[in-house]
Order: C-alpha cells, then structure tokens, then sequence
C-alpha cells in the first residue's frame, strides 16, 4: 500500500474517529487503525500516533500556549461580541419592545363589508 508522511485533514479525521472507537486492547489495532484511515501503513499510522501522544504531552506541560480566543478581529469584524446571557435577554426584549411600538403607530386597512341584507 502506497504510503506518505503527509495526511490530509480527512485522513487526520478518519484516525481520529477510529481512535475513538478501538481502544489499546482491540485485536489488531493497529492495522485498523490505518485501514480505517486509507492510505497509510501500520507503521504510519503509529508514527502519526506517537506524533499525538507527544504534542498532548507538550500541551499538558504548558509548552505550548493556549489561543486567545477572545481576542480574534475575524470575529470582531463579523459582529460577533461576547455577551453574557443577561446582556443577551436585555438586548431581545428591548428589540421586541421596539417592533411591538412600530406596529401600533400602523393603522391597519380593513376591507369595508357590505351589511347582511336579506333578499325577498
């Protein structure tokens, strides 16, 4: 089976969900592992997992610094701003406060019915 050192974002998918389902004591793990995958070898898939296990231990000693999520301009420029739930319910009602104002400065136009006459 051809193989590469590098894995696309599907196949990093794929060994991530089948990660999840063979746990350390399946049969054959590993060559489930890479099928599961598509593209890899037994050997790649256990270098990529080796790889993992190292940069979780990189992340657990704090050697790699955690994103600053709140800080991000693409989400400032979308209009995304963080509010806390109170904030939010204040904002919503006073938006349903202004639409309710607006329909009751509209006169409704109702059809004029012609009165019940009773023919002879």
């Amino acid at each position: 089976m051809a193989s590469s050192s590098v894995w696309t974002a599907k196949q990093n998918k794929r060994f991530e969900n089948a990660l999840a389902i063979l746990d350390k004591d399946t049969p054959d793990r590993w060559q489930k592992l890479a099928m599961a995958v598509g593209g890899k070898t037994v050997e790649d898939v256990k270098r990529h997992y080796e790889m993992l296990l190292e940069d979780v231990k990189q992340i657990e000693e704090g050697h790699v610094p955690l994103p600053n999520y709140t800080n991000l301009p693409s989400l400032a420029t979308r209009g995304y701003n963080y509010m806390d739930q109170q904030k939010r319910m204040k904002a919503l009602n006073e938006e349903r406060k202004e639409k309710r104002n607006e329909r009751k400065g509209k006169k409704v136009l109702r059809m004029k019915k012609n009165p019940y006459t009773q023919f002879v």
